[in-house]
């Protein structure tokens, strides 16, 4: 097995990503599925806090190539300047969701961010790669 296959296969940010899980878990479990990003934001930000993550909430990144309608470039949390996570809470995480991500993530210059859905009834973050 080559370098570049055994990269391709490695799991980028485990820890943080399992640490993460359980704090989206916590949150999803104390408000459940029908409240506002905003709400879930709110408390997402205390559990990070008590967690001693370090994150930036609304993280301006900068604008390299806008494609689309969606003109806006921010991210609703920056985490340990390594992940990027999108808090979602509607009936359905789209294709525009992902691309989106991915212009993100293009802009950071990061290699993992993470789509998580609150509507659902059982949450469970995408990963997103950075393809760039």
């Amino acid at each position: 097995m080559t370098f570049e296959s055994t990269n391709r296969n490695k799991l980028l940010y485990p820890e943080l990503s399992y640490k993460i899980s359980g704090i989206l878990f916590r949150v999803h479990n104390k408000l459940g599925r029908f409240c506002r990003e905003i709400q879930y934001g709110d408390l997402l930000e205390i559990e990070l806090k008590n967690a001693g993550i370090i994150f930036e909430r609304e993280k301006v990144l900068p604008i390299q190539e806008i494609s689309g309608e969606d003109a806006s470039n921010k991210v609703d949390f920056l985490i340990e300047n390594k992940i990027l996570l999108d808090i979602k809470a509607k009936k359905f995480v789209t294709k525009e969701d992902y691309f989106q991500m991915q212009r993100h993530l293009k802009s950071s210059k990061l290699e993992l961010g993470l789509i998580v859905n609150f509507r659902n009834t059982y949450i469970k973050a995408q990963r997103v790669i950075n393809i760039n």
